[in-house]
């Protein structure tokens, strides 16, 4: 038998004093095979630089996902020493794959921007700031990443193509950081870039500000309106096959949403070899100080239905079948 009233019938609506979660899930089974050998000490880099970097209206979910033990005591320990930022830690004893795993945050948190990352990336000073300015200066953006990719616009990216050509500006730009491009190359061991696309990355423009058209999705900053149109059924699979683009790219570029980045090189992919330069990157980033945020972000916006189909028909176009053609009056004249 029940006594008394819940409190929470007097006081039932939620409210929070965030607006920005970090969302980071984490899959090391072992720490013996080759793969996941160094995998601790990698993710250890990633936690520290996020707790480094992060604005007070920030806080840290961390969902272990079908983690060892001594991964699952690191981030625990992590808790203990962090209470006020790392406020969620969700296990699960096996990997029910990343996309599920995200969907437990993403589904039940309030703020306004969620960050979703892979446990092998290192935050530099001020990626937060310059992330959060591009959703001030572009309120259509529905995803921004810190790390710019030359090749980011070839996904997902009809919306941003569409305001591109008859919202704002689009043109080619020379690379601010191609020290960035390459170090993402080295960590995927693969040649990604030829010269130019380390010389030049195409940009939209408003209001004399600028974005890199396009991004990945190993590191990404959301506004949560994106997931409102994200698929209903559980994710099938653990990673790949096509579900990063499903339940991540697709929804933001069918929502009217801008795909962005960052002009300048704000985080590092570490894979999974730490490298003393890493070790190095860390300290200095640890002895950064960060003021407390001042930006406010505007009402979230978006491209119409019938703009967003134009913007496909235009991606197919103007990114694949005529894109010589096209990046020529963008003054393009080789292969990119």
């Amino acid at each position: 038998m029940r006594q008394g009233e819940n409190p929470s019938k007097k006081d039932f609506k939620i409210k929070i004093e965030t607006t920005h979660r970090i969302i980071i899930s984490v899959y090391i089974p072992n720490l013996q095979d080759e793969y996941f050998k160094n995998s601790s000490e990698i993710f250890c880099m990633c936690l520290d630089s996020v707790l480094a970097t992060i604005h007070s209206k920030t806080r840290v979910s961390i969902i272990l996902n079908g983690c060892c033990n001594e991964v699952n005591q690191l981030v625990y320990s992590y808790q203990a020493d962090y209470p006020h930022l790392i406020d969620q830690v969700f296990y699960t004893q096996n990997n029910l794959g990343k996309i599920n795993a995200i969907y437990s945050i993403v589904k039940s948190n309030l703020e306004t921007l969620l960050t979703i990352t892979d446990a092998d990336v290192m935050f530099l000073p001020n990626w937060q700031s310059e992330v959060e300015k591009i959703f001030v200066t572009f309120p259509e953006a529905g995803m921004v990443s810190p790390v710019p990719s030359s090749k980011g616009f070839l996904y997902s990216t009809a919306s941003t193509l569409y305001y591109g050509l008859f919202k704002g500006k689009i043109k080619f730009r020379p690379v601010v950081d191609p020290e960035g491009l390459i170090n993402f190359q080295e960590s995927v061991g693969s040649n990604l870039y030829q010269k130019i696309h380390l010389e030049k990355y195409l940009v939209v423009e408003n209001n004399g500000n600028e974005a890199v058209v396009g991004c990945g999705h190993f590191v990404g900053t959301f506004r949560r309106e994106v997931f409102e149109h994200s698929p209903t059924k559980v994710c099938q699979f653990r990673v790949q096959g096509g579900s990063e683009e499903a339940y991540l790219d697709d929804p933001n570029d069918l929502s009217g949403r801008l795909r962005l980045a960052t002009l300048g090189n704000f985080a590092f992919h570490l894979g999974n070899t730490p490298k003393d330069w890493m070790r190095d990157t860390l300290a200095k980033t640890k002895l950064e100080s960060f003021p407390k945020p001042e930006i406010i972000l505007p009402p979230s916006k978006s491209l119409a239905k019938w703009q967003v189909k134009i913007g496909r028909v235009l991606f197919i176009l103007l990114f694949y079948k005529f894109r010589k053609q096209f990046f020529k009056t963008l003054g393009i004249h080789e292969p990119y």
